[in-house]
């Protein structure tokens, strides 16, 4: 049975002294989860908040992610953090990597995501792999075309073992930040879609191991709604993650 996953992406958000209330609220309220559901929460802050991240997963069951990596191992590249750095703080275990506002803003390419994903896997660190369409792919009816390919050149040169340590997040870029939301039966359709590309690849089993996360304006609202496809395994949450009560209400939506 593959894992549900809720993963909060703070982006650039909050100063430190608001990070801090944010996650001691997140802990008051994580009893309201039901932990035999075998939920996993990660919380993705910016950099300089991931140590106080993980001092509170010390004592809780919850995740820490980051939301970013360099591509190279280490050298001189001013301002980048690399998977070995990511990995020296212990209780940093995931990593978002390819999500449209790095592709979108700093011209990120499939290639430069198959090498972050391999520094990740070296440090033994899991990726969060985002892919995705933008407004004016969707309505040319190229959103499989477009995921189909980040896909496959920025994952597919991983053998069956390293991919399993993939998650995998389909974020429709229109459903970004804009109050849109795709609709429960088109995220099912392309979810759908994204496991038949891995279980071509790499087997049924693999693809039936892999869990695949909605991320696109994901909030309580709509949550339960889209959690209930079955090729939907949870979310990779934006701003309601930037809310306690948002994110744990969305926990609860399974």
């Amino acid at each position: 049975m593959r894992k549900k996953i809720v993963a909060g992406n703070w982006k650039m958000n909050k100063t430190f002294e608001d990070a801090d209330e944010l996650m001691s609220e997140i802990m008051d309220n994580l009893e309201q989860i039901d932990l035999s559901r075998d939920i996993q929460l990660i919380i993705c802050p910016p950099f300089p908040y991931l140590e106080m991240c993980t001092d509170y997963a010390n004592d809780s069951y919850f995740a820490v992610g980051a939301q970013n990596v360099c591509d190279q191992a280490r050298g001189a590249f001013t301002g980048e953090v690399s998977a070995e750095i990511l990995r020296s703080l212990e209780l940093v275990d995931y990593c978002i990597v390819g999500h449209s506002e790095r592709r979108t803003y700093y011209n990120e390419t499939d290639a430069i995501v198959a090498a972050k994903v391999n520094q990740l896997l070296a440090q033994d660190i899991r990726p969060i792999v985002c892919c995705g369409e933008v407004l004016e792919e969707r309505e040319a009816n190229k959103q499989f075309e477009v995921v189909e390919r980040q896909i496959t050149d920025g994952l597919f040169h991983l053998s069956a073992i390293d991919f399993a340590d993939i998650i995998i997040a389909y974020e429709p870029v229109w459903a970004i930040g804009t109050g849109r939301t795709a609709t429960p039966d088109q995220a099912q359709e392309m979810h759908a879609f994204i496991r038949s590309l891995i279980a071509k690849k790499y087997g049924d089993e693999v693809a039936q191991e892999t869990s695949i996360l909605y991320g696109g304006s994901c909030k309580p609202s709509n949550a339960k709604e889209l959690f209930a496809n079955p090729d939907v395994d949870g979310g990779l949450i934006g701003g309601a993650s930037l809310n306690a009560n948002d994110f744990i209400a969305i926990a609860q939506s399974f």
